[in-house]
């Protein structure tokens, strides 16, 4: 198994490097967060709400609040949590409720609500629904005050009679309609579109970046070393390749269950995304290899990788989405592998697609595979028999 004892060797050498251990699994985990809390679009947007009174207008704001089809509420009962909530995403925006706002509002003083979010556009759009909401337990209050003032009922009577004309009236009637189809899909969650796109990203990055690391091992005398044992040729380009796919496959399995478990990405078809992730990392580590086998320098290689994978990426709809492209930009960007990867979770996630679904999708991937693993082969082959 001294391919196995060469693949083992290389996912060591991984482990051990902290700034690579950053770069290859914190650093993607907290792009997708920012770029999910900054621009992931077509879903539902969470309101944290901290009940700290429990009297009736208290309830009754929190109930009218509840009922809005714009929003999803959370209910929380501490302060700290929810503000923290706000800071890192988990819920779009907060609303408090201070424990005196019954108290106030019989005594005839001014209740304020606590607005909390943060500084972009989609939470200033948000905001007008909560401050509709305000207006109206504000009309319930002044109607309730009048008729007290007249004479005619007691506050609370004016209150619970202003609440039913309120409830029981029908306002104008508006019809929404939608042309054409959503760009993205309506049930598209905050990190959906963003996660596939890092996931490629990075495991093509990593992979390509990692090549210095095979320069490295023949700079130093360790591939000459392994030549001169009785390990075949064919031994050592396994487990090269082995240990190129096993690091590939490390990084997306960890951001594809990081992702699901942190920030509720739905991968769609088990099987679609399997095999998805692993001819994603088939093609990274022959990209790798071939890198590898074509420079003799690994500060040049390394610099390199990175500028390939950030441009093959960018060209790719890694960084834009894909669908933002233009036709001709669209056409070209399928000369990368990660446009025809992006593709396939497209389908997978957006669409509800099986792995019979993406089969095109998958067959590309496959030749791009072929190719640069047989392409990589052949050059460290000859690197090493020189």
């Amino acid at each position: 198994m001294k391919s196995w004892a060469i693949t083992t060797t290389n996912i060591k050498r991984l482990m051990r490097d902290p700034s690579t251990i950053f770069f290859v699994f914190v650093f993607p985990m907290l792009l997708i967060l920012v770029l999910g809390a900054s621009f992931g679009g077509g879903f539902t947007p969470k309101v944290g709400l901290l009940l700290e009174g429990q009297g009736e207008f208290a309830r009754a704001f929190s109930d009218e609040l509840t009922s809005d089809d714009d929003f999803t509420t959370v209910d929380y009962d501490d302060r700290d949590l929810l503000l923290e909530d706000v800071e890192r995403g988990v819920v779009q925006m907060a609303v408090v409720i201070p424990a005196d706002y019954d108290t106030k509002i019989m005594s005839g003083q001014v209740a304020e609500i606590e607005f909390v979010g943060r500084a972009d556009q989609s939470v200033v759009q948000y905001r007008s629904t909560i401050e509709a909401v305000v207006a109206g337990e504000s009309a319930i209050v002044r109607a309730a005050r009048l008729l007290e003032t007249e004479g005619l009922n007691s506050f609370e009577e004016g209150t619970t009679l202003a609440r039913a004309m309120a409830t029981g009236s029908t306002g104008p009637e508006v019809e929404v309609q939608t042309m054409g189809e959503s760009l993205f899909g309506e049930d598209l969650g905050q990190f959906d579109l963003g996660a596939p796109q890092q996931l490629i990203l990075f495991v093509f990055l990593t992979s390509l970046a990692g090549s210095a690391a095979l320069i490295q091992t023949r700079r130093l005398g360790v591939s000459r070393r392994m030549v001169s044992t009785p390990t075949s040729i064919g031994e050592i380009l396994v487990g090269e390749t082995g240990g190129r796919f096993a690091v590939a496959m490390i990084q997306g399995l960890f951001i594809m269950i990081g992702a699901a478990v942190a920030f509720e990405v739905r991968w769609g078809n088990l099987g679609g995304a399997s095999a998805l992730l692993i001819l994603v990392a088939l093609v990274g580590a022959g990209g790798g290899m071939l890198m590898g086998s074509l420079f003799d320098n690994d500060e040049q290689a390394g610099s390199m990788g990175v500028f390939m994978g950030l441009g093959l990426a960018a060209l790719g709809g890694c960084m834009v989405p894909l669908e933002i492209f233009p036709d001709t930009m669209q056409t070209i960007a399928h000369i990368t592998p990660h446009a025809w990867a992006l593709d396939g979770f497209a389908e997978l996630i957006r669409r509800g697609g099986t792995i019979a679904d993406i089969a095109l999708e998958l067959a590309v991937l496959a030749g791009f595979a072929a190719v640069l693993l047989a392409l990589g082969t052949w050059r460290l082959r000859a690197k090493l028999t020189h």
